[in-house]
């Protein structure tokens, strides 16, 4: 079954242009992976400091293995130092 993930991330305005950086790779490189089907990062209109992403996985185990790449775990890090509050993570069902 089909996992859809939505994160939306609060960045501090000083920290935007590298947390943005931070996400474009992590969305390139997660698009590589076999069990990755959509995923894309937004911007807000009104808030450029508002990130979603938007994510789309075949199962739960390709997004299990997604969650223990390097390249996302090194988010952690960031979700510490350069959001304005934790991210808001939703795990969603297609109705």
């Amino acid at each position: 079954m089909e996992i859809y993930i939505t994160a939306v991330l609060k960045a501090k305005p000083e920290h935007l242009e590298e947390v943005i950086t931070k996400l474009k790779n992590v969305v390139a490189q997660s698009r590589k992976e076999e069990a990755n089907i959509l995923y894309n990062l937004h911007q807000a209109v009104d808030d450029r400091n508002t990130l979603t992403l938007y994510e789309v996985w075949r199962d739960e185990a390709g997004l299990a293995a997604h969650n223990e790449q390097t390249y996302f775990k090194e988010l952690g890090g960031l979700f510490e130092t350069k959001l304005q509050q934790a991210p808001v993570i939703l795990l969603t069902n297609l109705i």
